[in-house]
């Protein structure tokens, strides 16, 4: 249970993180953001920021074995950016069209996947 509620909570925070950090870039279609200073842009990423935190830390807290959860350090760290990599392509392949993902993606991706084999292997 710990194992599934801790991926949960780093994909929940990683869809803020995506948000924060890439979203604005679509801001300029809207009309209300059409005129947003990089001030602002900064603050509003900043909020959705703390999202990310508000779900990142509990899911690190609740996993980590050190306090009685199921994974490692390494391993709550390849999870993280394996999910990271996940929704950022998720994101960018709805949100900007004129992005693609091509062989060279894939199999960067297959590298990612041998690289969680090779840190939960004992």
């Amino acid at each position: 249970m710990k194992s599934l509620l801790t991926i949960g909570l780093l994909i929940l925070s990683n869809v803020f993180m995506t948000l924060a950090w890439y979203g604005h870039l679509k801001f300029k279609e809207l009309k209300w953001f059409e005129n947003a200073g990089l001030i602002t842009i900064i603050l509003i990423s900043w909020g959705l920021a703390l999202f990310e935190y508000c779900f990142q830390v509990p899911a690190n807290k609740i996993g980590f074995q050190g306090n009685g959860g199921p994974f490692s350090l390494m391993q709550l760290k390849v999870i993280q950016e394996v999910i990271t990599l996940v929704v950022f392509v998720i994101f960018s392949l709805l949100f900007f069209k004129n992005e693609s993902f091509k062989w060279n993606h894939a199999v960067g991706f297959c590298f990612l996947i041998l690289a969680v084999y090779f840190i939960f292997k004992k």
